[in-house]
């Protein structure tokens, strides 16, 4: 099964390029789950106003997964009337898509991860606060750090360390790349906004 990872980019853009983010989103998670894909979302950078979002990062897997890519990647233009600014005569706003092959992205071994086991806290009973089940994983090339103490047992809350501290490096991979997409989107924002890869022309509300 191919997995992908798909950012969507506000750019410097506006809150009406922000809510653009939160509507591509969703009309993404839509699509896939038409087309069998499963599309998780990893990280979501809140804007300013409600309902709004800087960026998303999200992982595709599915067998045509790339096709469901292809579709969107490039910029996004979409047509509609600002729903902040009653009277602003701007009608178009553009969103930037980038998407990384997550083999490409990173060579994930569980072998650069340093496990320690510490005491949970919180909710659970006497027993939670006596035994070491709590685990904490750092990723030593990165410094990344993540905890987990949902369960009793010490080797669910080991499995649930790695897969959270492997999607957490997934993100931070994938920002790096994005950070030189969006420097690049925004260098030649005015070639690519002159050819965008989909137009969609709906209210934003």
């Amino acid at each position: 099964m191919k997995k992908m990872i798909i950012q969507i980019t506000s750019g410097k853009g506006p809150a009406e390029c922000c809510r653009v983010v939160a509507c591509i989103q969703c009309l993404m998670m839509k699509q896939a789950k038409q087309q069998g894909i499963e599309l998780q979302v990893l990280e979501n950078k809140p804007g300013d106003l409600n309902s709004t979002l800087l960026s998303s990062t999200m992982m595709a897997a599915g067998d045509n997964v790339e096709v469901f890519v292809e579709e969107w990647t490039g910029t996004i233009q979409w047509i509609a009337q600002s729903p902040y600014r009653k009277y602003h005569k701007r009608k178009n706003w553009f969103v930037g898509v980038a998407a990384f092959d997550v083999k490409e992205l990173i060579q994930w071994n569980p072998k650069d991860v340093k496990l320690e086991t510490c005491r949970s806290s919180g909710p659970g009973g006497q027993n939670v606060n006596k035994v070491e089940t709590a685990v904490r994983g750092t990723h030593l090339p990165s410094g990344l750090q993540m905890m987990a103490m949902d369960t009793r047992s010490q080797l669910e809350n080991k499995k649930l360390c790695l897969a959270r501290l492997e999607a957490r490096i997934l993100v931070w991979k994938t920002e790096q790349l994005v950070a030189q997409q969006q420097s690049q989107w925004l260098e030649h924002n005015a070639l690519e906004r002159g050819n965008p890869v989909k137009t969609i022309k709906a209210e934003l509300f």
